[in-house]
């Protein structure tokens, strides 16, 4: 494809993306979230079959590289997700 039809892809879906974030309510933001990193546990998936396609170095070096962001983002994901759930629990007295 060429270049500059791609580069318009990419800023039509960053706008597109901030677009649509920006009118996401604080309290959808636990749930959304909750949603982003089922989507980023399937990216990990794929780049998981990327990296061992065999497709050459580059192609795998890309692939695992993949690999540890999206996993990264999961972890990261769930984590904060966990945080944000933990501050609605009710609190027993004397526990810290």
């Amino acid at each position: 494809m060429d270049v500059i039809y791609l580069s318009f892809i990419l800023v039509l879906a960053v706008f597109l993306g901030f677009e649509i974030i920006s009118k996401v309510p604080s309290t959808l933001h636990t749930p959304l979230m909750s949603g982003a990193n089922a989507i980023s546990g399937i990216t990990v998936v794929g780049a998981l079959v990327s990296a061992g396609a065999d497709q050459g170095g580059i192609a795998t070096f890309l692939g695992t590289a993949a690999v540890v962001l999206a996993t990264i983002n999961v972890v990261g994901g769930y984590m904060v997700t966990d945080r944000m759930l933990a501050m609605f629990k009710k609190k027993t007295p004397g526990v810290k």
